[in-house]
């Protein structure tokens, strides 16, 4: 498994393959992110689950001083995914030219190590090894998320305004990774 480091960190964290063990981790680091962040928005049913979608591609920890810290997926992208479209229609690809990079959170005791910017770079790298563009789409209340995907250089693609329920519309920030 590759592991990688985040450079000029004091404590250096790292990054590898999820595993199943790593679940339970995973679901308690999230319930934490979402009492103090709200995310997500709409606390899953079985967090497991929701961490693991029929459409998953690959999926990634980060560890900081031994304890998971941080959670990044990518996968195909879905019906409810409005930054593919946009990408491919942009670019003039076919949205199955693009992986959805998602489930992004990193524990609140595990912040200013890098270690969001250490998993965004991890999930790019695996969409381009397989020829694919990432792309991702955020809450467009999340300020500190998009504060770190545009520091990251990632591009805006649009704002829209989904709706997750008959009772709930969002606006949602569409980002893609640079070209």
């Amino acid at each position: 498994m590759k592991s990688e480091s985040t450079p000029g960190a004091g404590v250096p964290a790292s990054v590898r393959q999820r595993a199943d063990r790593d679940l339970d981790d995973c679901a308690r680091v999230l319930a934490e992110v979402h009492a103090r962040d709200g995310y997500p928005v709409n606390w899953p049913a079985s967090p497991g689950a929701w961490l693991t979608p029929s459409s998953l591609i690959a999926s990634w920890v980060a560890e900081l001083e031994g304890r998971v810290a941080g959670h990044i997926g990518l996968s195909r992208s879905g019906a409810g995914d409005a930054a593919p479209g946009l990408w491919s229609a942009r670019a003039g690809v076919s949205t199955d030219a693009t992986a959805v990079v998602s489930r992004l959170f990193v524990a609140p005791w595990a912040r200013g190590h890098g270690i969001g910017a250490l998993l965004l770079a991890r999930a790019a790298t695996e969409a381009q090894d397989r020829g694919l563009h990432p792309v991702l789409d955020v809450v467009a209340s999340d300020t500190a998320a998009t504060v770190l995907y545009e520091r990251l250089g990632w591009q805006l693609l649009a704002t829209v305004e989904q709706e997750w329920s008959p009772e709930q519309r969002v606006a949602v920030r569409c980002y893609a990774a640079a070209t």
